[in-house]
This record gives C-alpha cells, structure tokens and sequence, in this order.
C-alpha cells in the first residue's frame, strides 16, 4: 500500500478536484442527520468524519460493509471479499443484487490504486483492522472514510454500530433504524419461543486446515449472534486470557469445548473433517449429542458475516437445531 501512495494521491488530486469533506477533529460540531439531509458527521475511532454530500460511488472495504450498503439500497462500486464467496461477492443470504458487479478489492491489504481508480466519494471500512496506518492511508485519497467506531476494536464493530455508521454515511438513518428494529424482533420472537435457551451455555469454535480447534470469544459476531438468543458464552471459554477473537484448544483441552450446546464450522476446509475427527467425538456435549457442525457452507459463511442479511438468514436456519440440542439431556 505504502509503495503506491504517493503516485495514487496525486492521481486523485486529479480526479478528486473540488471534493469536500473529510475529517474533524472528534467532538467537532455537526448533527448526525443522516435522514437524507446531507453533510452528515460520522463519529469513529479516528474522530469524526463529514460527508459532503449524497455519496455516489462508495468503496466498501470492511467485513460486510458492502451487503450492509446494499440492505440500504446503496451499491457499492468496489467491494472486498473476506469470506471469499467468490463472484460479486454476495452469498445466497443477501437477497438485494448489484446491477453492476463491483470491483472486487483487496482485505487485509488493500491497493490504493485500485481504489483510486473507482473515483470514491466515500469509504467505508467499518470492520476492519482499525489501525490507524491503515485509516491514514485511505484518509490521504482524500475522501471521507468511515472507520470503526470510537473504542472499536479490529474486526469486532457490532453489527448495531456498523449498521448505525454505515446508515448515517449513506443517509440512511431511518433505513438502518427500521432494519435493526426488523432484526431485533426476531431474535425476541426466537426468545420467546424457545424459552430453555434462555442462560443455557454454548461453545462457538472452528477448526482449521491445519486440525486445530478455536472458541470464539464473547465479543465475536458469532457470540453476540447467539447471545441475543439469550445463550451464554461458555464461562470456561470466557475465563482464558486472550486479546484475540477466540481461544485455542488443544488436542489435551478438548473439553474445553464443551457446553449445553457446541456449534462447530469449518475454516476454508469441510465439515467432514470435523464430523470424522474422533477427537471432535470426545467433547462430552458432542458425545451427548448435543454438538452441532455447519455443513451449509453458505450457512456457515450467513453466521460469520454478522450483517444483518447474514443473521436474518441464519436465524431461519440455526434455531431450530439449537433448540432441539439444548433440549436433550
């Protein structure tokens, strides 16, 4: 990214001339309207950010910041992939379309001069890193970017924050409200009719190409999915000291997996290679029978994404077996 900038910067000058907007320093004053009334000021970890005006052609760079600008009705011009769906990068869970395929971008690594080229009026990297190298860089095509929200963490931004930043950018305010209102009346709907969910423990893990276990941690999209169905997550879990989305399990601390219920899914491998892993018999929930494998590599990829497509589909299909776990003895 470094390499380019320079090059990449003075082409956007080019491009760019008479773009406004940008940064303030955080607390500047500017209402959040966000109503379709432009500008419109976005609080985020690197102080606040103004959009000029209705964007137009928005890069959309963070996990799911694309399918959440879409559910909005915005379509992004370019778009990362990062749980490399392939295609236009919208899993069968996003039921909105592009009328244009997006140019696909890079994740971890960006290329500035890519991005240049789409001529953006707006960036949104919503879930992402958060570094502030990372912020800098994009900040310097000059155009407003949207990062993780103030006290954010990498990759972690909740799927009510980035809803509400993303909303606000695009002004869609009152469109990310109604969404969000249409997601949490489902999980109460879900509360309400599996009632033994309610305080029951839960391990969500994944196993990698290399055979090793993780559990996600509380903070994670995955954990805050299942804990708005009133589930727990698993005290053991929560009690290793870690920095990280998850915590490793070795083949010694199987056990550490289990939990009334135990949610597996496989990392750029097969749900077989969990389902015929004799070690993944021996968690004693699993042994129970109450240890769940997402097979649905679209399923599984539904969960992990943590937008509001993503759980609206996943919700259809992860209570029911949820439910018929935690009611076995």
């Amino acid at each position: 990214m470094r390499r380019s900038l320079v090059a990449v910067v003075a082409v956007l000058v080019a491009l760019l001339a008479g773009c406004s907007g940008g940064e303030q320093p955080a607390g500047a004053p500017g209402a959040p309207a966000g109503d379709g009334t432009f500008p419109v000021t976005v609080p985020t970890a690197f102080g606040d950010v103004t959009v000029p005006q209705a964007p137009q052609r928005v890069v959309a760079l963070g996990w799911s910041d694309a399918e959440t600008a879409l559910a909005l009705g915005v379509q992004p011009v370019g778009a990362s992939d990062w749980l490399a769906v392939g295609g236009d990068g919208l899993g069968p869970w996003v039921t909105q379309r592009y009328t244009t395929p997006p140019q696909k971008l890079g994740t971890l690594e960006v290329d500035l001069e890519q991005v240049a080229a789409l001529q953006p009026d707006l960036i949104l990297d919503t879930r992402a890193s958060g570094t502030r190298e990372r912020h800098d860089q994009l900040a310097q095509l000059g155009v407003p970017v949207v990062g993780i929200p103030a006290g954010g963490e990498n990759y972690l931004t909740p799927w009510r924050d980035q809803l509400r930043m993303v909303g606000a950018a695009l002004g869609k305010s009152q469109e990310a409200a109604r969404l969000q209102s249409e997601l949490e009346n489902r999980f109460a709907q879900a509360r309400q009719q599996n009632p033994a969910l309610n305080g029951a423990t839960v391990v969500s893990g994944a196993k990698n190409t290399l055979g090793e276990y993780a559990a996600y941690v509380g903070r994670t999209g995955r954990v805050e999915f299942l804990r708005e169905l009133g589930l727990v997550n698993s005290p053991a879990v929560e009690a290793v000291p870690t920095e990280n989305f998850s915590v490793p399990v070795s083949r010694e601390r199987m056990n550490l997996l289990d939990a009334r219920v135990t949610i597996m899914q496989a990392i750029s491998g097969n749900a077989a290679d969990i389902t015929g892993d004799p070690l993944w018999g021996t968690v004693p929930s699993v042994a129970a029978g109450r240890g769940i494998v997402l097979d649905d590599q679209a399923l599984s990829n539904a969960f992990a994404s943590s937008s509001v497509p993503g759980q609206l589909y996943a919700l259809d299909r992860m209570v029911a077996p949820i439910a018929a776990a935690v009611a076995k003895p």
